[in-house]
């Protein structure tokens, strides 16, 4: 039986006692199941009782002693006992247990998906690096960061659309103009300016496409490396990306809000809200009447606009194209602007705890033989998601990278990560993959199948190994669930480490496919389909983390 399987059963009690007049309420819409810490505590646990306390007018206690009986007497079900303020404990008969298997691979790839987000439209922007230079390596934790939450934001039901906002407009991309100009003449690079092997690199292909440019006139030489020096930029920006396995369904050019007038119309609606005030010769928002710690500048006394106004418009728009939620993941230097973002969308007469959320990620480090690496090769100061997928490889930069809580600094060990062992996470998930693969080839060699669904006897998986790892594979809807809802992904990685570390024991305990010169029996049989339920259960975990599961190491 599922983890859903066992909410049905509760749903179902509950229906019962409701009809029967012996609680009133409603049946919630969703009812939450977990693995109990002791096994002492039964086989799940669901605090459903307490929940209904308050509709049905009894202590949470009565209600889970009216439901024991109720979703005892299920299929499948061995007990049902009440414990503690109201939390019903169940335990399940050998054969339900063991079913698990059968129904996991049967599920497949859809084992582990919810709809607990269904309906929810949801913009996700993250890594938005500005094209004035590669990816930098706290951009690569994004990279990773934001793509698997969209897959679990996905695979519990929620609309996504991954979005990258590319900002082409503005004094970083004037400096980075000028730095390509400088380049190109052999001038120093102007203060303020981009340095490195990149801007050389890109310079040249400027001048590859136009070579009349450094005879143009300054402004006209300018307007030619800002265009297509920022294109190639970005080209580079969204190669390195692909190749690491991030993908995005728009980019978003803040010039277009300049080019169509969006940022005087997010203007407009703040003054008819009642937000807006002029001082000094400024257009100001008040955003400390939104817990901001100071009112925000939307257009200077020269008539320019701020960074702030253009973030005010984009909000607008995102909104406007139908998204309930608005999710913005920014680096640690950003961590200033979760008040302000706040308050704006509150002047727009937005939730912010509905319609706003802001992640902000700690810092990544690179380490190797103990010390920091500090220098990228074509960079120069800033180390890239190009350095670092050259030091460890996509497959062990991306689990690296999503393991650890987004609220961490993390160093990043090279010598760990290209370690091909067990004290290597990566290699540690992946090993137990190629381990289910392997049984399933020599099975195959050997003329051994697993037999049709209906001769699975389940009953047959009893021993403390296999109901082990049968628990831990019942988990993993519950941990999608969650790191989807929390926004942790580094809960699948902690999980499938879990789940490796339940099969090498199951392994090394539990010999699956008969000795030479024995017949395989139908111990032999519920053995394949437990190690491939485990096999699909790796393979799609590593899938949500964008890891490959490898058949061979």
């Amino acid at each position: 039986m599922t983890p859903a399987d066992i909410a049905a059963v509760i749903s179902d009690g509950v229906h019962k006692a409701i009809r029967s007049g012996r609680i009133s309420g409603e049946v919630p819409r969703e009812i939450r199941v977990e693995r109990p810490r002791h096994r002492g505590h039964g086989d799940y646990s669901t605090n459903v009782a307490l929940r209904l306390a308050r509709s049905a007018g009894l202590p949470a206690r009565a209600v889970a002693e009216v439901l024991a009986p109720l979703v005892g007497a299920a299929d499948g079900v061995a007990k049902a006992e009440v414990a503690g303020p109201g939390f019903l404990n169940i335990t399940l008969e050998r054969a339900a247990i063991g079913s698990l298997a059968r129904d996991i691979v049967l599920a497949g790839d859809a084992y582990g998906r919810t709809d607990r987000l269904g309906g929810l439209r949801l913009n996700l922007e993250f890594v938005s690096a500005n094209p004035t230079g590669p990816v930098h390596i706290g951009g690569a934790r994004w990279a990773v960061v934001g793509d698997v939450l969209a897959r679990l934001l996905e695979a519990s039901g929620a609309d996504v659309s991954r979005e990258y906002y590319f900002n082409d407009a503005g004094a970083q991309i004037d400096r980075f103009a000028r730095s390509l100009l400088a380049a190109a003449q052999g001038t120093p690079v102007p203060e303020g300016g981009y340095s490195g092997a990149y801007v050389e690199d890109i310079a040249a292909a400027v001048l590859s496409r136009r070579p009349e440019t450094p005879g143009l006139p300054e402004p006209e030489a300018l307007a030619v490396f800002r265009a297509e020096g920022t294109a190639l930029m970005f080209d580079e920006i969204k190669t390195s990306l692909a190749a690491f396995g991030t993908r995005f369904d728009v980019y978003f050019n803040e010039k277009d809000l300049h080019d169509r007038g969006d940022l005087d119309a997010a203007v407009a609606r703040l003054r008819e809200g009642g937000h807006v005030f002029e001082d000094e010769g400024a257009v100001w928002l008040r955003t400390t009447d939104f817990g901001d710690d100071k009112d925000r500048v939307l257009v200077k006394g020269d008539g320019s606009w701020t960074y702030f106004t253009a973030d005010c418009a984009y909000y607008l728009d995102k909104r406007s194209r139908g998204f309930e939620r608005v999710v913005v993941m920014l680096g640690a230097d950003h961590a200033g602007y979760v008040g302000r973002m706040r308050a704006m969308a509150a002047c727009f007469g937005d939730d912010p705890d509905t319609h706003l959320e802001i992640l902000i990620g700690q810092l990544v480090n690179l380490v190797k033989d103990g010390e920091p690496v500090r220098m990228s090769k074509r960079a120069g100061t800033v180390l890239t998601l190009d350095d670092l997928v050259e030091a460890v490889g996509v497959d062990a930069a991306r689990y690296a990278l999503a393991r650890a809580g987004v609220d961490t600094t993390i160093d990043l060990d090279i010598d760990v990560l290209t370690r091909q062992s067990n004290d290597n996470p990566v290699h540690y998930v992946q090993y137990a993959h190629t381990r289910l693969c392997a049984v399933r080839r020599r099975a195959e060699e050997a003329g051994i199948g697993r037999g049709a669904p209906q001769d699975f006897d389940p009953s047959l998986l009893t021993h403390g190994r296999e109901t082990d790892l049968l628990g831990v594979l019942a988990g993993f809807p519950q941990v999608v669930a969650a790191a989807a809802a929390l926004r942790e992904p580094h809960r699948v990685a902690h999980y499938l480490e879990q789940l490796a570390g339940a099969y090498h024991r199951f392994y090394d305990a539990c010999r699956v496919l008969p000795r030479a010169g024995e017949a395989p029996d139908d111990r032999t049989r519920a053995r394949l389909w437990l190690t491939d339920a485990g096999r699909v259960v790796l393979c799609n975990g590593l899938r949500l983390l964008g890891v490959s599961a490898p058949e061979r190491m």
